[in-house]
């Protein structure tokens, strides 16, 4: 008996498709617009910005292509392409295409506009992808001006019929997670399992991934990770561009709409506090597009039950869920519901963003807030009623003065509230959890209350005396910002710089602006106006612009350096690029980068890769120059303290270690939030 074969990567580019069809577009080399029927609908018009080799005019071409809506079947379509001399297009404002499907009758069309009419006009160059036709019939396309210049050209083009794919038949193995594929008598087949996307069936994650090459009349058992609606079994000849059939069984199972469907999704969490912004994305095996909503859980725990927060919906955007004026906290989570289930997503960091305790005062409640983010609090009474606490009026509210610091806020109750519970929450965003505070203030305890009100003020003023002799000197790094540039040569280097900026900003108290670490301001008002306000902000507070230089930044400073001289407008979206024509202008004004410190690490770099006209600037190799560059960035010789220097020693050796550990994937920034 001969045993199926498992092909190597050399077979699997035999088996590649074709590019398909997603949307209905039109492709010119104009800015254009586009109008068409219901059949045609939403078809839209852009500029291409490597378009394909040119037709001669006059010419009418049409080729098959394959059609493949969202959530639809692909289906077989016809291709457009066209060319209208410029000697024809005087007074020209359009063209249109009107199709025809002879075997239905089934008819179609499509109007082209130019937006600016242009003297000295260039021949028209146009696609439309694509109009969907049946295998097996005649489409007739007929082409004119508009206005009507008596130029018309019309071509038919037969659509020829698929191939059927190969039969086979399939059975599941729910208990041993896989999928037994029955090959009949006759050639053999090329079986695999796929995630079936928009476009094309994925294959499956590494161990799952198989492509077997099974013999007629044998078959063989196909494994799988998690069962989901989108896992489809596909079998081909083993030529190329072979037909394929394909079956996706469980998109009606409800077992794949089940716990394992939820286990298959990796949920990142973006959300911030200091954006009153909820923000997870989605990476999925399947395209899926559950819906969002808020709920809050009583307890940390996995199992307590998650209440639902009404008229809480999440926007989405490719599967980026964001709700905004949200009290971002631990057990405030997202439910996502798809189907016939759902499942609860809770924000991954701990940490919340307020806190607050409770004392008696004389007659008073005294509520004591700490707030990391300039916010405003309310509390009230509640009273336990069938397992919850309800807020009774009248509210107590407190804000933080505008445009103050973060820091502590108080809050008294007067002496009616003593005996029941307090419910305190945020004020001023949309969605809050509200923290339930029940002290005892019963008469027995108020002596015990007083001496730990005693303890509690002789304990701050112990930490107040503790924290002024940990308070850095005048002039340290904590009072002056660092903006830190670079260029994303590779993992590892990336890697180095993150590591870098977290070691500035926990280790040693640094102000540090990071393009990753604020993606969603840079998202929000894009790169290079993120840049110059960065710029702008640092050189008003005195601080320094680092510069990491690499390999990759001398090749990006030439490729600059040309666009300069070449006159060649800058990408938009080049935050590196913007950065050098802000060194060269700052150094062309005053005859030196005023501001700007250079670094690079040996081992991406040396010296020589440092252009000569940044030269001039203060440069450090790191690691052996890292006391000699914190002094730069402090404003002053690296003469540090003691305990500053363990603290710089101890930058060192992290740093030391980081770059010892190649492959090691980027630390993560403290704080990120998505824009898209």
């Amino acid at each position: 008996m001969r045993r199926p074969v498992v092909l190597g990567a050399a077979l699997l580019l035999l088996l590649g498709t074709g590019m398909a069809v997603t949307r209905f577009r039109v492709s010119a080399n104009f800015e254009c617009r586009a109008t068409a029927d219901r059949t045609l609908s939403r078809t839209r018009c852009h500029r291409p910005a490597r378009p394909g080799p040119p037709l001669p005019p006059p010419a009418l071409s049409l080729t098959r292509a394959r059609l493949c809506l969202p959530a639809q079947p692909c289906q077989p379509c016809v291709r457009v392409r066209l060319a209208l001399p410029a000697a024809e297009l005087g007074g020209v404002r359009g063209l249109q295409l009107n199709f025809l499907e002879l075997g239905s009758n089934r008819a179609s069309w499509l109007q082209v506009w130019r937006r600016h009419q242009a003297p000295g006009s260039k021949p028209w160059q146009v696609q439309f992808d694509c109009f969907p036709a049946e295998s097996g019939q005649q489409v007739l396309v007929s082409l004119h001006t508009i206005p009507d210049r008596g130029l018309a050209i019309s071509r038919s083009h037969l659509v020829a019929a698929e191939l059927p794919g190969p039969a086979f038949t399939h059975t599941w193995v729910p208990e041993l997670h896989t999928i037994k594929v029955w090959v009949p008598e006759g050639p053999a087949v090329m079986v695999r399992l796929c995630h079936q996307l928009a476009l094309e069936c994925e294959e499956l994650p590494q161990p799952f991934h198989q492509q077997v090459l099974v013999p007629g009349g044998h078959h063989v058992s196909l494994r799988y990770e998690f069962l989901v609606p989108c896992l489809c079994i596909e079998a081909s000849y083993p030529h190329h561009d072979s037909p394929r059939s394909k079956r996706c069984p469980f998109r009606d199972q409800p077992a794949a709409y089940g716990p394992e469907l939820w286990s298959s999704v990796r949920f990142h969490d973006y959300s911030t506090s200091s954006k009153d912004q909820m923000a997870m994305v989605l990476s999925t095996s399947c395209p899926l597009h559950p819906q969002a909503t808020l709920c809050w859980r009583e307890m940390a725990a996995e199992v307590s039950t998650c209440h639902d927060i009404p008229n809480s919906t999440a926007s989405e955007e490719e599967q980026a869920y964001t709700l905004d004026e949200v009290d971002v906290h631990p057990q405030l989570c997202f439910r996502f519901s798809y189907g016939n289930s759902s499942h609860v997503e809770c924000p991954h960091r701990t940490e919340t963003a307020w806190n607050v305790s409770v004392s008696v005062r004389g007659l008073q409640l005294h509520l004591r807030l700490t707030s990391s983010v300039p916010a405003a609090f309310s509390a009230a009474l509640c009273q336990h009623q069938g397992g919850q606490c309800q807020p009774e009026a009248p509210f107590y509210t407190v804000t933080g003065a505008e445009g103050s610091a973060p820091g502590e806020l108080a809050l008294l109750l007067p002496v009616q509230v003593l005996g029941s519970c307090v419910l305190v929450w945020r004020s001023d965003v949309r969605f809050a959890r509200k923290q339930l505070l029940c002290p005892d203030v019963s008469r027995r305890h108020f002596g015990l209350l007083g001496l730990a009100l005693a303890v509690g003020l002789l304990m701050i003023v112990l930490l107040l005396n503790c924290r002024s002799t940990w308070r850095p000197a005048d002039g340290a790094l904590g009072g002056r910002p660092v903006l830190l540039l670079y260029s994303p040569d590779s993992e590892e280097h990336l890697g180095l710089v993150c590591t870098l900026a977290e070691q500035l900003r926990a280790g040693l108290g640094c102000d540090v602006h990071l393009d990753l670490w604020e993606a969603g301001s840079v998202g929000q008002v894009g790169a290079l106006p993120w840049l110059y306000a960065q710029r702008g902000h640092v050189g008003r507070q005195r601080g320094t612009v680092l510069l990491l230089w690499s390999q990759g930044s001398a090749q990006l400073f030439h490729q600059w350096q040309v666009g300069v001289v070449s006159r060649i407008p800058g990408d938009a979206h080049d935050v590196f690029g913007a950065a050098m024509a802000c060194l060269h202008g700052e150094m062309g004004a005053v005859g030196h980068g005023s501001g700007w410190v250079l670094a690079y690490f040996s081992r991406f770099c040396s010296s020589r890769d440092v252009p000569r006209l940044l030269r001039p600037l203060p440069t450090y190799r790191l690691p052996r120059q890292l006391p000699g560059l914190l002094g730069a960035l402090r404003g002053s010789p690296p003469a540090l303290r003691c305990c500053r220097r363990g603290r710089v020693g101890g930058l060192l050796h992290q740093l030391l270690e980081a770059g010892a550990k190649e492959g090691r994937p980027p630390p993560q920034p403290p704080e990120v939030a998505t824009g898209t």
